[in-house]
């Protein structure tokens, strides 16, 4: 069996990945074969169905994904979980008690209180037994520090027992600090500064969110392995919008 994302994921891997916003299986797939070691469900900013999410790690095939639930709350957690999503990105995690509770909804018993069904993560009811014996240590809960209060609290968010990696969402924290959108601003880079150093003594993997390869590949050189980069619904608008203006032009 190969390694999990999570495995990958906590060695220390590059894993470079986009985030997937449209609900379309034909989308995941084109994506899945372009050559990405992992891709991000969005289903926070965008009105993405459990059902839909679920087709989508259908059509991702070996590619392992990871879902952003909208909150941290049990239902939505579970449901990603029990789609087959190799893990969860937990957004607005700006307390280490927010970052256990995460990871209690995420694990099953005695780690956690997640409870199982007849879903296709778990063989529609025929593989229960192996998934829930490999899926605590399987499973990848990655939360997002994404606002100040985050970064003001990291030491102790990074010491939750469980969480796998910190996520760093650039825009939410600058729109969090009265700089809205100024991921550049020396401000913003130095609270990301802040999460990278307590996290890399933690020894937890960082990730990070750009719009483009430049501004990921900067953060790339500052440590950071678990990459997305850019939107489906950014790339599909970049590039129709240049084919319009090549032909006008």
């Amino acid at each position: 069996m190969s390694e999990s994302f999570r495995a990958r994921l906590r060695k220390g891997e590059s894993l470079v990945g986009t985030i997937v916003a449209i609900e379309s299986p034909e989308v995941v797939e084109v994506l899945a074969a372009s050559g990405f070691d992992w891709l991000f469900i969005d289903a926070e900013h965008s009105p993405l169905s459990p059902a839909g999410v679920q087709r989508m790690l259908i059509a991702a095939g070996a590619v392992p994904c990871a879902v952003r639930v909208p909150c941290n709350d049990e239902a939505f957690i579970k449901q990603a979980l029990d789609a087959g999503a190799a893990g969860i990105i937990v957004p607005q995690v700006n307390t280490p008690e927010a970052a256990a509770l995460a990871v209690h909804r995420a694990k099953y018993p005695p780690a956690g209180l997640r409870g199982v069904g007849p879903s296709r993560a778990l063989g529609y009811g025929y593989g229960i037994a192996d998934y829930v014996a490999r899926a605590n240590e399987d499973t990848a809960v990655i939360v997002q520090a994404e606002h100040i209060d985050a970064v003001a609290a990291i030491d102790d968010i990074v010491a939750v027992p469980g969480v796998d990696a910190i996520f760093i969402g650039p825009f939410d924290l600058s729109l969090s600090m009265n700089l809205p959108g100024q991921v550049d601003h020396p401000a913003v880079v130095a609270a990301i500064e802040r999460v990278r150093e307590a996290t890399l003594r933690a020894g937890l993997p960082l990730g990070y969110f750009g719009v483009g390869p430049e501004s990921v590949r900067h953060w790339m050189m500052r440590g950071f392995s678990l990459l997305a980069c850019g939107v489906d619904l950014m790339m599909l608008g970049a590039r129709a919008r240049e084919v319009a203006a090549s032909l006008r032009g």
